[in-house]
C-alpha cells in the first residue's frame, strides 16, 4: 500500500464545457441537468420498484458485489492537510433527493465561507458524502439530475486550493450493484465531481488527516458482511495506526440504533473495532453516518455516535429516537463482541416537539404529495364499492357489468393483503411482529368499513340505477376521487397511529416529503489535535431560485431569492 501525497490545485483550463459556460436561464438545457421534484415515496409503481429492488438486493446482493473485484484497484492511502496544518471537513449524506432541498445543502457546503451562530467557518478542504448520494436507485440520469448537476451548480469549477470529495455508499447507492457508483466516485482519469477533486481508488477510503486523527469510510453492503479486499485494505491501514492514533468512522447506516430492535445489526462494525482498530492501541472517537434523514447524537465516555442524513431527502422522525443505547447490544449473538457501552441521547435535530408536530401533518401532505397513491385508492374502493353494491342489491346484469364488476370476496382478500403487507413492507427488514399483524388487519378492516359506507351512500344516489354503463362513469368520475381523498385521510390516520407503536415511522414522514430541517456538519481539526464538530440546521430549505450576477468561474449559477439562514443544532461538540 503506498501513500499519495496531497493533491495539487487542479487547472482549470480542463474543467468541462458544462462547467465554464455559465447558464444563461434556469432552463435544463442551460443548466446540462433536470432539476428534479423530491421523490413520491408512496407512489404505487415506485413502491413496487423499490420493493423489488429490495428484495433482488437481499436475494442475489453476493452476486452483484462489485466489491471482491476491487482488489485489482489501487489500494493507497491519502493525506489531507490544511494550510494552516489543521484542517477543515464536512461530512453530508442522504442528498440526491428533490432539486430544492439538496441544492439548498450544496449551496452552502460551496460558500467561501459560513457565518453560524457568531462562528466563522471557512469552506471545508475535504467533502465526505455518507451514503445515499441519489433517490430512489442509482442510474446515470439519475446520478446526473438529482445529485451531480446540483453540486456542479453550487461549485462550477474548481477553487484555487481544490477540495477533495470522499463517498460512502449506502443501500440506494447499491441497488444497481454500485455500478454507477464506482463510475461517478472511483475514477482513473478525469477525477473530479463539479469543483471536488475525486480522492479514492475503492467503494471505501483511509484518509490520514492532521494531528494523529484518521477518516476511515467502510462499505458493509447495507450491513451484511465486510469483504476480503477490504479488510485487507484495511489491514494494511492498521499498520499506520498509533496508541496515539484517533479515528473517525465513515459508516452507511447508524446501526447503534437499528440494533435496538435488530441486535446483530450493529456486528460487521463491531468486528472492524475490535479486530482491525483496537489492536493497535488507536480509538475509535467519533462514529458517522446518514441513512436516517436527521441529526442525532449519542454520547459516550469516549466516542460520539453521530447520524446526520439531512443532506436533502425527507425528514425522517426524532421524536421515536431511544433515551439511552447499548452498544454493542447485550443480546447480540456474536460471542466475542466488544464491551457493552452505554450512550445517551445527547442532541437531536429537529427537537422531539417539532418531530412530533411534523407527523401530525401527514393528513394535509399526503394525498398531494402523492397523487399516485390516492389516485390507486380511489381506484381500489370505487372497484370495491361497485363489487358491494352488486351484493347488495343482488342484480344479476347485463354481462359486460358482470365481467366489469370485480368479485367481492376477491376485493376483500386483496383489500385485507395490502392492508397487512403495507404495515410491513419489504424495505422495513427486520421481523413481523404482533403489532404489525395487528396494526394491518385493523387498517384492513378499517378500510372494508369505509367501503362499505360510501357504497351505502352511493346506493341512495340516483347513479346506480341508471342504465348501464352510465353507473360505471359516475362511479370514476365521482366517486373514484372523493373515495380516493377519504381513503388517504383514513391511511393518514393509520400511519399516525402506527407511528405511535414504532410501525410505519418511515412511511409516515415518507409520505409527507417533508424538505425542510436539513442538516450536515462542519469539523475542524486544529494543528494541536482538537476537533470540533459543529452541527450546521437549515430550518427552511428555499424554494425559488434565480441565476447568479457574479460571472466568476466558481460562484454558483444560482442563488436563493430569500437567503439561507444556517443555525447551529446544538453547541459545536469538542473533542480532544
Amino acid at each position: 500500500m503506498t501513500d499519495e501525497p496531497p493533491r495539487p490545485p487542479a487547472p482549470e483550463a480542463h474543467p468541462g464545457e458544462r462547467a465554464t459556460r455559465r447558464p444563461r436561464s434556469i432552463d435544463p438545457r442551460e443548466l446540462g441537468f433536470t432539476p428534479r421534484r423530491p421523490v413520491p415515496w408512496l407512489a404505487p409503481l415506485l413502491l413496487i420498484s423499490t420493493g423489488l429492488r429490495t428484495l433482488l438486493a437481499m436475494l442475489f446482493g453476493a452476486y452483484l458485489d462489485k466489491r471482491e473485484l476491487q482488489n485489482a484497484f489501487s489500494d493507497g492511502t491519502f493525506r489531507q492537510v490544511g494550510p494552516d496544518g489543521g484542517l477543515w471537513l464536512d461530512y453530508v449524506a442522504d442528498l440526491g433527493d428533490g432539486f430544492d432541498a439538496t441544492y439548498s445543502v450544496a449551496y452552502l457546503l460551496a460558500q467561501p465561507e459560513l457565518t453560524v451562530d457568531g462562528h466563522r467557518l471557512p469552506r471545508a478542504q475535504t467533502l465526505v458524502m455518507g451514503g445515499d448520494q441519489v433517490y430512489p436507485a442509482a442510474g446515470y440520469e439519475a446520478y446526473e439530475d438529482r445529485c451531480k448537476g446540483p453540486y456542479q451548480a453550487a461549485l462550477p469549477v474548481a477553487p484555487p486550493e481544490r477540495p477533495t470529495l470522499f463517498a460512502v455508499p449506502g443501500n440506494h447507492d447499491w441497488y444497481d450493484g454500485l455500478t454507477a457508483f464506482l463510475r461517478l466516485f472511483v475514477r482513473t482519469r478525469d477525477r473530479h465531481f463539479a469543483g471536488w477533486g475525486t480522492g479514492q481508488s475503492r467503494s471505501y477510503f483511509a484518509v490520514e488527516l492532521p494531528a494523529g486523527w484518521w477518516l476511515l469510510g467502510l462499505d458493509d453492503q447495507s450491513g451484511s458482511y465486510l469483504d476480503d479486499p477490504q479488510l485487507t485494505y484495511f489491514d494494511e491501514v492498521a499498520r499506520k495506526l498509533t496508541p496515539e492514533s484517533k479515528v473517525i468512522l465513515a459508516v452507511p447506516a447508524p446501526t447503534w440504533v437499528k440494533a435496538v430492535d435488530h441486535p446483530n445489526a450493529y456486528d460487521s462494525i463491531d468486528y472492524f473495532i475490535r479486530t482491525l482498530v483496537a489492536p493497535t492501541g488507536a480509538q475509535v472517537r467519533v462514529l458517522v453516518s446518514g441513512d436516517l434523514h436527521h441529526y442525532a447524537r449519542y454520547a459516550g465516555t469516549d466516542r460520539q455516535l453521530i447520524t446526520c442524513g439531512g443532506g436533502g431527502a425527507y425528514l425522517y422522525p426524532t421524536h421515536r429516537l431511544p433515551e439511552m443505547l447499548e452498544v454493542p447490544p447485550r443480546d447480540t449473538l456474536t460471542r466475542r463482541a466488544s464491551t457493552t457501552q452505554e450512550y445517551d441521547l445527547a442532541a437531536r435535530y429537529p427537537d422531539k416537539a417539532r418531530s412530533r408536530r411534523y407527523g401530525w401533518g401527514i393528513f394535509a401532505r399526503l394525498p398531494f404529495r402523492n397523487p399516485g397513491f390516492t389516485t390507486l385508492l380511489g381506484t381500489l374502493h370505487t372497484l370495491l364499492m361497485l363489487a358491494m353494491a352488486g351484493v347488495a342489491v343482488q342484480r344479476v346484469g347485463t354481462t359486460e357489468q358482470r365481467l366489469f364488476s370485480v368479485p367481492l370476496a376477491i376485493m376483500l382478500v386483496l383489500a385485507m393483503m395490502g392492508a397487512v403487507f403495507f404495515a410491513k413492507p419489504p424495505t422495513a427488514g427486520g421481523k413481523r411482529h404482533a403489532r404489525h399483524w395487528i396494526l394491518g388487519v385493523a387498517h384492513g378492516l378499517a378500510q372494508v368499513a369505509l367501503a362499505a359506507g360510501g357504497t351505502w351512500v352511493w346506493l341512495q344516489l340516483p347513479f346506480y340505477d341508471w342504465p348501464w354503463p352510465l353507473p360505471a362513469v359516475a362511479a370514476v368520475v365521482l366517486y373514484g376521487p372523493v373515495s380516493g381523498l377519504v381513503a388517504s385521510q383514513l391511511v393518514a390516520l393509520y400511519l399516525l397511529v402506527a407511528g405511535a407503536f414504532g410501525v410505519n415511522l418511515n412511511e409516515l414522514f415518507a409520505a409527507q416529503g417533508i424538505e425542510d430541517s436539513k442538516a450536515f456538519l462542519r469539523f475542524r481539526i486544529d494543528p494541536d489535535g482538537t476537533l470540533t464538530i459543529y452541527p450546521i440546521a437549515v430550518d427552511k430549505v428555499s424554494h425559488a431560485w434565480q441565476l447568479n450576477p457574479d460571472q466568476s468561474p466558481t460562484a454558483p449559477w444560482l442563488t436563493p431569492k430569500t437567503p439561507l439562514t444556517p443555525r447551529l443544532a446544538e453547541p459545536p461538540i469538542v473533542i480532544r
